[in-house]
């Protein structure tokens, strides 16, 4: 699995950190996405994949090409 993120989509929501926080983190001064991990282990899998679906911005893309 590969994540990627668009920033410029991100709005700040932070859906994301509180699905997955070993993935994911929001910068403190505009809360927009930090990815911790780009190609996380096959445990956060569901977790990154629930992330994504739940985004209301769109602004993350999961593939599963490593």
């Amino acid at each position: 699995m590969k994540i990627t993120v668009d920033e410029v989509k991100c709005c700040g929501a932070g859906q994301c950190v509180l699905i997955a926080p070993e993935v994911f983190d929001q910068r403190d001064e505009d809360g927009i996405v930090i990815l911790l991990e780009p190609e996380p282990g096959e445990d956060q899998h569901a977790l990154v994949r629930e992330a994504a679906a739940v985004c209301p911005a769109a602004a993350i893309e999961v593939s599963d090409q490593a």
